[in-house]
């Protein structure tokens, strides 16, 4: 009867040990974005920036430091000489103030694919 018991007790306790969810895969990391790529923005806060591809995917730019009035213009421009947007890439804060198109420059981060939004 404890043999019994103890196989019974064993058989309850491993299906529980089965159902332990998977570890979530850590998000691709670019450094760069091809600027041809590039469909869109959207500026998130004054430290974040979604930038979206042509094929529909979402990359954000966490800022290393906050960039003062891109969260309230919610506009920036860049210039680069090269093919691609990359991270520590400074961008310039649009400001339609007194004739002055610029205002604060900040570098931009690396750049975390965001995963696709759920259809509604």
């Amino acid at each position: 009867m404890r043999l019994i018991l103890s196989l019974a007790l064993a058989g309850l306790a491993a299906p529980a040990l089965a159902q332990e969810p998977a570890a979530a895969a850590p998000p691709e990391v670019r450094t760069c974005l091809a600027i041809a790529a590039i469909r869109g923005t959207a500026v998130v806060n004054s430290r974040t920036i979604d930038f979206t591809l042509r094929d529909g995917s979402v990359w954000r730019s966490n800022l290393p430091n906050a960039c003062p009035q891109l969260g309230t213009e919610r506009a920036f421009s860049y210039e680069t000489a090269q093919s691609q947007l990359c991270a520590q890439d400074m961008i310039m804060v649009v400001v339609p103030v007194a004739g002055s198109l610029t205002g604060a420059r900040c570098g931009l981060g690396r750049f975390e694919k965001l995963p696709p939004r759920q259809k509604r």
